[in-house]
């Protein structure tokens, strides 16, 4: 696959970077890119997706756009309220980029139907608001195989990690799973739904930019030697202090997705 004229003039700023080159913004046309969810997280992500020129998004969203998401959601504008978000967001990934294509999925993504929707795609990058979502995605990437870029807001504080659980580590162990992360969701009731608590609408553009900078990372696979990457590692924002922290973790011998007792099973 080669890049048209236009797509080389449109793209020729990216090009130039060492960490992409000619290549690279192939292996960006090429890639099929699925977003769970257009909205906080999911909205700034795929407008920078597209314009980083990544051939295949898909939009997976079975809600509406209301004016309460236009603080935070700028792939939806206020003439958009009312309409379904996959329909709104196809229009603005267009006008950015006609190069792009747009894949609609409006539906609500579960544990039944995770994996069916998660298959064909090369990167997964999950901008669900609800912990039952995030658990059957995560879970539904390790068993398809799939990179899973994953952030996460709070009020005033935001986290992003990716997850590439069916390869190892470069010690030999396995990498962690979202499980080894975050062993069981949280009891209903203890993290208040962002109706309740508010969001930054600023804070959901800087995490989303990130989950589309590690997406465009994994297709051209590096952006140079000694790229660590976001595997194993979890960025935590604090913006009331404009603190950034990077911390490490490992696999949790005893998550049940690749863990020891998991492990046992499959090799029998």
């Amino acid at each position: 696959m080669t890049l048209s004229k236009a797509e080389v003039e449109r793209y020729a700023r990216q090009i130039v970077l060492r960490g992409v080159g000619g290549p690279g913004q192939n292996r960006l046309k090429q890639a099929r890119v699925l977003a769970i969810g257009a909205g906080g997280l999911g909205s700034p992500a795929l407008q920078y997706l597209a314009g980083a020129g990544v051939g295949s998004l898909g939009v997976c969203d079975d809600d509406v756009v209301s004016l309460s998401n236009l603080h935070r959601q700028p792939l939806h504008g206020t003439g958009d309220v009312g309409r379904k978000k996959v329909d709104s967001a196809a229009e603005a990934i267009a006008r950015l980029n006609p190069h792009v294509e747009t894949i609609k999925i409006d539906r609500r993504l579960d544990d039944i139907n995770a994996r069916a929707l998660i298959v064909d795609w090369d990167v997964v990058l999950d901008g669900s608001d609800n912990f039952a979502a995030r658990y059957a995605v995560s879970d539904a990437c390790f068993h398809v195989g799939k990179p899973l870029v994953s952030a996460a807001l709070g009020e005033f504080d935001g986290s992003l990690t990716v997850l590439k659980p069916y390869e190892n580590a470069p010690d030999g162990r396995p990498n962690p799973t979202y499980r080894c992360l975050f062993p069981e969701p949280p009891p209903p009731g203890t993290v208040p739904a962002c109706a309740e608590a508010g969001v930054l609408g600023a804070l959901a553009g800087m995490l989303g930019a990130m989950m589309a900078m590690e997406a465009i990372r994994e297709i051209v696979g590096g952006f140079f030697d000694g790229d660590r990457g976001m595997v194993g590692r979890l960025l935590m924002i604090d913006a009331r202090a404009m603190r950034f922290e990077m911390l490490s973790y490992s696999w949790d011998e005893a998550n049940p997705l690749n863990g020891a007792a998991a492990r046992t099973v499959s090799s029998r």
